[in-house]
């Protein structure tokens, strides 16, 4: 008898707590995608052999290595984000509409379209739009106060 008071304690007390919501997301369009630099990669000319021979040349190769830049542009805001993930980024499809939030200071974003994956971006800038603010009314003219 006891074990069944605290199973229907348990049941009910699980069936009352409250469910996780899920994130809220915000609507955004992928605008364009740029190559910007971010660092260099050197393949150095030394081998184990040359440094103990000493017949290693000291030619090095250096490349530029350019990243992913995505403009995104919300109702309001329009931001410059670059994949956090350096190694393996994700082409997102410029044109497409993607889900955003913002979270402990990092951006998530996710392509329901795709594969529905959340990844993290890095934001770069933040520019509040100017076609919206100067189609919005003020917010006294709005209300109808004077």
């Amino acid at each position: 008898m006891r074990s069944a008071t605290a199973a229907a304690v348990l049941f009910a007390t699980a069936i009352l707590a409250p469910a996780k919501e899920p994130p809220a997301y915000e609507k955004a369009l992928l605008l364009q995608m740029d190559s910007s630099p971010c660092g260099y990669t050197e393949k150095d000319g030394k081998t184990v052999a040359g440094e103990i021979f000493g017949t290693d040349g000291q030619h090095k190769n250096t490349r530029q290595l350019l990243c992913q830049e995505y403009v995104l542009q919300t109702d309001r805001v329009t931001y410059r984000i670059q994949p956090k993930d350096d190694k393996h980024p994700v082409l997102l499809p410029v044109g497409e509409t993607a889900q955003i939030r913002i979270h402990k200071a990092k951006m998530l974003l996710r392509i329901p379209e795709a594969d529905g994956k959340e990844r993290e971006y890095i934001v770069l800038s933040m520019t509040p739009r100017t076609d919206v603010a100067a189609n919005r009314p003020t917010t006294a003219a709005a209300s109808g106060t004077r």
